[in-house]
């Protein structure tokens, strides 16, 4: 099969993977796994063919970020259990100032969301946000509405969050780890600034039923005071800091092509997984003790949070394996000689593609996993290769898949019951936040691409 037919097949693919997932409610692991197969049998694939291709897919990708993968959610449960997130939160309320508590609930949440998962930070988080609202008087909708979009913005831009890892990965971008991190880091400011915008601007007016008496039972003081004792500053952000540094470090080194012993000893430490392997034992000061709860219990949680992103980030690279190894690549050279979807305008294409995916099924990683195989085709033959480039890409499809947050997202009813929201007031939060948030980061994205590519 060829040309448009060829096409149509995917196309059909795609739309079982989203009619699976939303309304048959079918794990996306075992939605994507079917539809490699179905589309490498449709598309007149040897069989044999159809099964190295899913075999070398999910395990080709598992090779390169599954342990990055693991290694993150462990460093994540770390932060959180040992009380970390809650002394990061502490520190940037410092900096920031009481008197701007909106900023410093977004910018908490910004930090807090890189290694914790949004859901499992907004719960972390949700009592501190109603003390500080209580504190500097001001309605606890605005803190939701900062504390929410500021976790969410760097959940699908910043590595390393596994949504931007796995992208990066089907994607051929692993090595560029260090461009991702740092465009990642310049795109999500404004973003996060537009999710505050939107916090005073219409969460002032907003108010739940019951705050005034809900307030009452939040003290800022006693909440941290009943955490018992946190971590210093340095240890909290360590296991955070130091990966992104040495990260950055190794890619400064090969953009500088220097040679020598200490280049190769931070080229090393800079590879992802030794990185984020580093951050796992800085996260080991955290420990409150060394016995079986935290060495074996705790870390436990990691992996078994890793779990459900490593199949469904595994049986994505097997989906996109079966589609380049069909003849569609021929299909695509001469799709790419349309001018029109080239250059930053193509990057609209993965944009509108994680876009559709997260609104019809509700998760941003299933939406950035699944588009970025679904694009990663296309790139070689449309000349978009190098770090930037790519990096923007990862960053096209991350701002795709914030767009947008609503009742088939897990995070949305997260928001909504841990913040006393009724439906619409979450949609009028939370929902139209996470539209513009996406959309002000495409922007962002479409602009770097025409200055710097």
């Amino acid at each position: 099969m060829e040309g448009l037919g060829l096409i149509f097949v995917i196309i059909l693919g795609v739309l079982f993977v989203i009619f699976a997932t939303a309304k048959m409610k079918l794990h996306p692991f075992l939605s994507l796994l079917i539809a490699a197969f179905a589309i490498g049998i449709v598309a007149g694939l040897p069989l044999s063919d159809v099964v190295e291709a899913v075999n070398s897919g999910f395990g080709g990708l598992m090779s390169s970020i599954g342990l990055v993968i693991i290694f993150g959610t462990i460093i994540g449960v770390i932060l959180e259990k040992s009380g970390a997130a809650l002394r990061m939160a502490e520190v940037v309320l410092r900096i920031v100032g009481e008197k701007r508590p909106q900023m410093a609930m977004s910018l908490i949440g910004g930090i807090v969301s890189i290694p914790v998962f949004c859901d499992s930070g907004f719960v972390i988080l949700s009592s501190l946000k109603k003390a500080l609202a209580k504190k500097a008087k001001v309605a606890v909708t605005s803190m939701t509405i900062a504390l929410s979009t500021g976790l969410f913005a760097t959940h699908t831009l910043v590595p390393p969050t596994p949504g931007p890892i796995a992208a990066a990965g089907n994607i051929g971008a692993e090595a560029y780890l260090g461009t991702i991190i740092l465009i990642g880091i310049i795109v999500v400011i404004p973003v996060i600034f537009t999710g505050y915008l939107w916090a005073i601007k219409v969460g002032t007016k907003m108010k739940v039923e019951g705050e005034d008496k809900e307030e009452e039972a939040y003290d800022y003081e006693a909440i941290v005071k009943a955490f018992g004792e946190m971590p210093s500053a340095a240890k909290s952000f360590a296991p955070i800091i130091v990966p992104i540094i040495l990260i950055g470090l190794s890619s400064i080194i090969t953009f500088a092509g220097w040679n020598g012993t200490l280049a190769s000893i931070f080229l090393f430490l800079g590879s992802p997984v030794v990185a984020l392997l580093v951050g796992v034992l800085f996260a080991f000061a955290l420990l409150p003790s060394y016995d079986e709860e935290t060495l074996t219990e705790w870390i436990g949680i990691g992996i078994k949070e890793a779990a459900p992103i490593l199949l469904i980030t595994g049986a994505g690279g097997a989906f996109g394996t079966v589609i380049s190894t069909t003849p569609i690549a021929d299909y695509i050279q001469s799709f790419g000689q349309n001018t029109l979807w080239t250059g930053a305008m193509f990057l609209i294409i993965p944009f509108l593609i994680a876009a559709a995916l997260k609104s019809a099924q509700g998760s941003s990683t299933a939406a950035i996993v699944i588009t970025s195989t679904l694009i990663a085709p296309l790139l070689p033959d449309l000349g978009i290769t190098g770090a930037v480039p790519l990096a923007l890409v990862v960053m096209a499809v991350g701002a795709g898949a914030m767009v947008v947050s609503h009742v088939n997202d897990s995070y949305f009813w997260v928001v909504k019951e841990f913040s006393g929201m009724t439906v619409t007031q979450a949609y009028k939060a939370q929902t139209a936040a996470t539209l513009f948030q996406g959309l002000v980061a495409f922007i962002i994205t479409f602009l770097l691409w025409s200055i710097f590519v």
